[in-house]
């Protein structure tokens, strides 16, 4: 069987990368950044043996990188982070599911599709996959910005979007600080799980715990509500168990307090490693002078995205739901 774009390149990529982490001794996704930087710039560190140096312009000669469209570049990135995340056991590595980042650029595309313009935000946006996609949705007529704290992953960002010809303005922070961004129409964002363990910090925020470490992911819904424009809307991936923790019905009051619950579309167990990492998407609109909620929230529980028939049916169904509420 003839090989897609998408495996030639991520064989590639994965070749490539193993070459540097064996002669280097750096990390899998290190040495994955490299391989990204030399594919983009052409060109072999100055900072490399002769050896490594000769190796990788031998690597460079097998590839046109400008035969490849965006999104074949950004499937193949993908694969190959996650075999490299597959070694690490690091909980912030982690990639947000393909299937589940279509779901997302689908609705980003439904809920702007009237604006000439938009302004768009990930906040938590590890190496850029969840942001890229949904740029693949919107168009040409889009203005991104990321922020991640991950020294390594803004790398893999950054170098992706470069590849993706796609410009994305990064910051490298802890995402729960305060950020040089006026509002924005729109935020997108696989939220980060756990504690937050800066207390200082959290005491700035609504959503604080009121004894011990805050919960980061309802930081992140009051910092992405924070820098969204009145009117404006945040798509979140949501651990399941959101509304059910100790502090949920604190979460309950603030969002009923600063926004409209538009939706929840609860995703397949299928689409998660295992059944604690299932999660479900969120889109809340922030309120403001001439905001209404929905009449009737869009509330899914999306099949197996391999049931096709299924899937057909729910999105036909929820263009339906779109049609009205635009209405």
């Amino acid at each position: 069987m003839e090989k897609s774009n998408v495996e030639t390149l991520f064989e590639w990529m994965d070749k490539t990368t193993q070459i540097i982490e064996q002669h280097e001794q750096v990390p899998y996704l290190d040495s994955l950044a490299i391989t990204l930087e030399t594919v983009f710039y052409q060109n072999v560190e100055d900072t490399m043996d002769d050896i490594l140096t000769h190796k990788l312009q031998q690597a460079l000669k097998e590839i046109d990188i400008n035969s490849y469209q965006s999104d074949e570049i950004r499937k193949a990135i993908q694969f190959t982070v996650l075999k490299g995340m597959s070694n690490t056991t690091q909980q912030q590595h982690m990639i947000t599911p393909e299937s589940v980042a279509l779901i997302v650029g689908y609705l980003a595309e439904k809920l702007t599709e009237n604006k000439d313009k938009i302004r768009l935000f990930d906040p938590a946006s590890g190496t850029a996959n969840l942001l890229t996609t949904v740029m693949g949705h919107l168009g040409d007529n889009v203005e991104a910005f990321a922020s991640e704290v991950d020294p390594t992953l803004i790398k893999l960002a950054l170098v992706s979007a470069n590849l993706q010809k796609m410009q994305v303005e990064f910051f490298h922070q802890d995402s729960l600080r305060p950020f040089l961004l006026d509002p924005l129409d729109l935020i997108v964002s696989d939220l980060p799980v756990g504690y937050y363990p800066d207390d200082i910090r959290a005491n700035d925020f609504e959503l604080k715990a009121d004894e011990g470490h805050s919960y980061a992911h309802h930081l992140f819904i009051e910092q992405s509500l924070n820098y969204t424009v009145d009117g404006g809307y945040c798509i979140l991936i949501i651990p399941n168990f959101l509304f059910e923790s100790d502090q949920s019905d604190t979460l309950n009051k603030y969002m009923q307090k600063v926004a409209h619950v538009v939706g929840v579309l609860q995703l397949p167990e299928t689409a998660f490693k295992s059944e604690k990492n299932v999660k479900s998407i969120l889109i809340l609109q922030k309120k403001g002078e001439n905001t209404t909620p929905p009449k009737q929230p869009l509330l899914v529980k999306l099949p197996s995205f391999k049931n096709t028939k299924a899937m057909e049916d729910i999105l036909g169904q929820m263009n339906n739901w779109f049609t009205s509420y635009k209405s």
